[in-house]
């Protein structure tokens, strides 16, 4: 049979050949979500191509982190290699043959890529707290800022804008108390502190307009197969957590801006999370439920999405549980905790009398893998040592050149070059404190001027005339008030002395 007939025969994604048979992956299920480990060089990242690749090739769009640059090579004809031909032809794939697929490059830097951009009060106090590696003491501070700022209109776009609101509600802080809390001076230096790292890791190039429609990565090209939207993430990968927050802020956009479709006949979109460890190190609970959350509640925006890590015990249970379609690559276990980590990934397959799970997957070698798949009644398959098709696009990245100009041919190209500055929280407080300095500066003149007048008048200075013959005589008038005064107080202390 031919690849596209493979890939798309009675809606499923052909994934390799087990001794059972074809593997495949049920389209109307691809939305209950998946897990593709094992060790690094095992094959996870072609995993992931085949897997793009048939998605693609169904129609449906793709979001995928290249952490290495490999993932970059779908958009190229892939060559003929011996060793691929050699294995389609292994797994019945007569008639296959290399080709390149729809894709659109992206890059929160804009070096490799359109830019990426978000502004502050989309991303959130909670993603930014778990940015800014924040206290529960300082997230609380901070989710007084964002308050503070929606109370009073004054938007927050990007970091500038958070640095003055931080200085902002530092500074009112007395004023604030009774309505939103105790604003600590402490906290809010903390949070400058930590706005200042976050620049210096160029973080502030990711936070801003125009801001990225998320229905950009829902597309079709004119053939009809799904766009793949590739970020290039091996930049960003030196500043994990930016990364980790700004594929859940992702996620985050997914679930609230998609409409309800129930359970689709395909996915309207794929989300592949590589790296997935990352998001779930040292997060904290509210993060957690929030990730568990989404995770369980997204497929019914038709919206699948798939971890790909190197062990299963990265991702927690909660999560775990809901990934109903797995592929395992080899893994290695030369300590006493791999081989726990070996035996718990054996018991999240569904047992195969056939198949010593622990020891198979041990022995996989690269390019083999264990599946188990979501069938028609959507219980998970009995799981079967499997060797994964070969991809049809090139395996490796492709040249900066070509990149640039897949890029340059892109029907986004030019809808998030250019940066934008509207005014927002920044420029509203420093327009705020020059007017308050204003009137700071003429309340002071108006009261030299007051004070000049009374001195003018009580010194009889500051004019000729009959207006200096006034000022003579109104001081002379209290000169010979007061001295009657105390004249009479001396008196009635002396006389009325003598009286007693």
């Amino acid at each position: 049979m031919s690849q596209s007939a493979a890939l798309l025969q009675e809606g499923k994604i052909f994934l390799g050949k087990s001794k059972a048979g074809p593997e495949s992956l049920l389209l109307k299920l691809a939305n209950r979500h998946g897990l593709v480990t094992g060790a690094t060089g095992t094959g996870k990242t072609v995993t992931l191509q085949v897997m793009a690749e048939g998605f693609s090739a169904a129609g449906v769009p793709v979001f995928a982190s290249d952490i290495k640059g490999d993932l970059s090579g779908i958009s190229a004809k892939g060559e003929p290699k011996e060793g691929l031909a050699k294995r389609a032809k292994e797994i019945g794939l007569d008639d296959w043959s290399n080709d390149s697929f729809p894709t659109v490059f992206w890059d929160l830097f804009g070096q490799q890529g359109h830019p990426i951009r978000a502004t502050v009060q989309d991303m959130g106090p909670l993603l930014l707290s778990r940015l800014l590696e924040l206290n529960e003491t300082q997230e609380g501070v901070l989710n007084i800022l964002f308050r503070v700022a929606s109370d009073e209109n004054l938007p927050l776009l990007d970091l500038k804008d958070l640095r003055a609101m931080a200085n902002d509600i530092g500074q009112r802080g007395k004023a604030l108390i009774t309505q939103y809390g105790n604003v600590s001076t402490v906290s809010v230096g903390a949070i400058q502190r930590r706005l200042l790292v976050l620049e210096e890791q160029g973080a502030d190039n990711f936070f801003g307009e125009p801001a990225l429609d998320i229905k950009d990565f829902i597309r079709t090209a004119p053939d009809g197969r799904g766009v793949i939207n590739i970020l290039a993430a091996d930049n960003l990968m030196k500043t994990p957590r930016l990364y980790a927050t700004f594929l859940l802020w992702m996620l985050a956009q997914l679930f609230d801006k998609l409409p309800e479709v129930g359970d689709p006949e395909k996915p309207k979109l794929v989300f592949f999370f590589d790296e997935a460890h990352l998001l779930f190190n040292e997060a904290p609970k509210a993060l957690l439920d929030q990730v568990e959350r989404v995770t369980r509640l997204i497929r019914s925006k038709g919206v699948g999405v798939y971890y790909v890590t190197q062990n299963p015990r990265d991702v927690p249970n909660n999560v775990s549980a809901q990934l109903g379609n797995r592929v395992q690559h080899a893994l290695r276990a030369f300590t006493p905790i791999e081989q726990r980590g070996i035996r718990a990934a054996a018991e999240t397959f569904r047992p195969n009398p056939e198949i010593d799970i622990e020891r198979v997957i041990q022995e996989l070698k690269v390019g083999e893998a264990l599946v188990s798949v979501l069938d028609q009644s959507g219980a998970p398959s009995m799981v079967q040592r499997t060797l994964i098709r070969p991809p049809s696009g090139r395996l490796g990245p492709v040249s900066p050149q070509e990149r640039k100009a897949t890029v340059e041919a892109s029907p986004l190209h030019g809808k998030y070059e250019e940066t934008m500055d509207r005014e927002s929280a920044y420029e509203r407080l420093q327009k705020k404190a020059q007017e308050a300095a204003a009137k700071d500066a003429a309340d002071a003149a108006q009261a030299e001027a007051d004070q000049n007048s009374w001195g003018n008048i009580l010194m009889g200075g500051g004019g000729t005339g009959r207006r200096q013959g006034y000022g003579e005589a109104f001081t002379k008038s209290i000169v010979r008030s007061i001295a009657s005064n105390v004249g009479r107080a001396i008196a009635g202390a002396i006389f009325g002395g003598r009286r007693r």
